[in-house]
């Protein structure tokens, strides 16, 4: 499956991004898991030495804190060893490790997006970590949790917490409405419909071409009727029925019940939306309530969870979308074994916990065991938001990243990176284009870019 940048970015180039101009190979020797660069990687005792650059997402106080002091403890523990850590968004993140492959301007450790994953793959600028996984405990994860991070056998990297996309509510605008929760598409309409007045929205729906909350939401309505934005054979399916009638449901909640400007949101402008109390309805992670209690702390107690809504009642609903956040250590590193070494800290019950408590309910234990022990039940959003974490984690084995039905791949990748649906749902909101117009065209435009990647 490793293929070289160059490739990738030849199909990449069509879409005018910024990532026009990366390319080639950033390995400076044959680094893997299993046979580590022997220079300098530490002294004669054996003891760790080297400096190591860290980029992480994590930009939030609570959890870049946490992080921040784990590599501080490291480093107490292994004084001859450097942790820099940079922080940047997800979107800048991307940005960064795709312009800067060529010249090697890439970290020795990271987290990552799981569809980044697989580009890292692909372009050869990551090493497998199975080793690292033994060593933790290959056991204590979940078997989906790996699978999507695994190619030929080899895990290229390691989730350090889980979560999973769920449908959140406001249960007093429900009540105050006589509505019970929405368990269909269109029960979810006609609520959003009927809860868009008196300065709320429904529901939004976010289509800005930064970020890839228009798939997200398009692949919340074709899997749940079975379906998948890639066939078996890895090309874009936006022609289906089933995804046709997905971009006219879109299309009808942005027109009924959501905020106009909502046509450029991102995953950010989306949630604060809910986290501000002004929709009745959001899908989002167990993130949303720390954002509640950071922006409308009197109305957590009516903040809550459930499934996915289905196609046709009465249908089960196993999960969606899911995310193990991967961490990587990168090819051209001249310390793996510290990156190593470093991300097993993480696992510590004590740091790991503490990690975890940062965002409760949010990031949910990647091991089994943890969210079973009393040091994690010990916190009092997990035991208020007990219902929530349950939903969430139900929805967490049966899901996948976005286009991962069929095992990692370059194409879900540029199916979440390359902004095309978004910009389809744009072109037809903003200049009338036909929908099954507009679909075909964005439909051959994916294609393309899977073309020159194969």
């Amino acid at each position: 499956m490793k293929k070289k940048l160059a490739m990738l970015l030849a199909g990449v180039m069509l879409t005018g991004s910024l990532l026009t101009g990366c390319g080639g190979d950033s390995s400076s020797g044959d680094t893997t898991s299993d046979t580590k660069k022997e220079a300098s990687n530490s002294d004669e005792t054996g003891e760790l030495e080297g400096d190591i650059t860290f980029w992480h997402s994590f930009t939030q106080g609570p959890r870049l804190e946490t992080i921040q002091k784990a590599a501080d403890k490291f480093m107490e523990e292994n004084p001859k060893v450097n942790i820099k850590i940079e922080t940047f968004s997800w979107n800048d993140f991307y940005t960064k490790w795709t312009t800067g492959l060529a010249s090697g301007n890439v970290p020795d450790m990271s987290t990552a997006l799981v569809g980044q994953v697989a580009e890292m793959i692909d372009s050869d600028a990551i090493i497998p970590l199975n080793d690292l996984i033994d060593d933790i405990g290959r056991d204590k994860f979940q078997e989906n949790a790996l699978n999507e991070l695994t190619v030929d056998g080899n895990n290229y990297a390691v989730p350090l917490y889980s979560h999973a996309m769920v449908m959140w509510v406001r249960k007093d605008l429900l009540e105050a409405n006589n509505m019970e929760v929405p368990t269909t598409w269109d029960e979810l309409y006609e609520d959003a419909k009927a809860l868009t007045k008196d300065g709320i929205y429904g529901l939004s729906f976010p289509c800005g071409t930064t970020d890839f909350q228009a798939t997200n939401f398009l692949n919340f309505y074709v899997k749940s009727g079975g379906g998948s934005l890639l066939t078996d054979d890895l090309k874009a399916d936006l022609t289906s029925d089933l995804a046709i009638d997905g971009i006219n449901y879109w299309l009808k909640v942005y027109e009924d019940c959501s905020p106009k400007d909502s046509i450029n949101y991102d995953v950010l402008d989306q949630a604060t939306l809910y986290y501000q109390g002004k929709t009745a309805f959001d899908f989002n992670s167990g993130f949303q309530i720390s954002g509640v209690e950071a922006n409308s702390p009197d109305l957590l107690q009516y903040v809550d969870c459930y499934p996915i809504p289905t196609i046709n009642k009465g249908d089960e609903q196993n999960g969606i979308t899911t995310s193990n956040q991967p961490m990587v250590v990168w090819k051209n590193s001249k310390h793996p074994e510290i990156c190593e070494a470093f991300i097993e800290t993480l696992y510590d019950e004590d740091t790991y916990v503490e990690f975890l408590h940062a965002t409760p309910v949010g990031m949910l234990p990647a091991i089994k065991g943890i969210s079973d022990t009393d040091a994690y039940k010990d916190n009092d959003m997990i035991k208020q938001f007990e219902h929530a974490e349950s939903v969430i984690e139900s929805q967490i084995p049966g899901g996948t990243a976005i286009g991962f039905e069929h095992g990692p791949s370059t194409q879900a990748g540029i199916l979440t990176n390359q902004h095309i649906i978004e910009k389809m749902f744009q072109d037809i909101i903003t200049n009338g284009t036909d929908v099954e117009e507009a679909a075909q065209a964005a439909e051959d435009e994916l294609n393309a870019l899977f073309e020159a990647v194969q």
